[in-house]
């Protein structure tokens, strides 16, 4: 099964690619076979998700906004590579987290993101992660995701 059948199976559907806010490119691969990801932040139906975790919002409302964060990207990655097959296996994901100074749950907040990442992709979903908190994100978005991914 391909990754879009399995996203379907997952009751789950790509958007259109995210266009760039500024001066830079949402995907750019090496000479090489590393493809690097900018941050992405979760937009529904054109609206940021905007909040402070252990504010605004908690744990369970990390789902969403991690949905979008993944989907986004591998919209992004469509457009970049045409093919999910490339994909050999995702190496890093970098979670900004916006957060109250006293919210230590950053990890739980992002294991949202690699568990969705890990159920489309499986092996080749596993990554390394770093998960920070952070006062402010662009647009007052809840979280923000970057990474590396290796391609064949």
């Amino acid at each position: 099964m391909g990754i879009e059948e399995h996203l379907n199976s997952l009751g789950l559907r790509l958007p259109k690619p995210a266009k760039t806010l500024g001066s830079y490119v949402p995907i750019v691969t090496t000479g090489g076979n590393l493809l690097f990801f900018s941050g992405i932040i979760p937009v529904e139906n054109g609206e940021v998700i905007v909040g402070k975790f252990g504010k605004d919002l908690t744990l369970e409302d990390a789902k969403t906004p991690a949905q979008l964060v993944v989907l986004s990207l591998l919209a992004n990655i469509k457009e970049a590579t045409n093919d999910f097959s490339r994909i050999k296996r995702f190496v890093k994901i970098e979670g900004f987290v916006n957060s109250t100074e006293d919210f230590q749950d950053q990890p739980k907040v992002m294991n949202e993101v690699s568990n969705l990442i890990v159920a489309i992709f499986g092996e080749r979903g596993k990554h390394t992660r770093i998960a920070i908190g952070v006062n402010a994100l662009p647009m007052g978005a809840c979280l923000e995701v970057s990474g590396v991914i290796e391609l064949d």
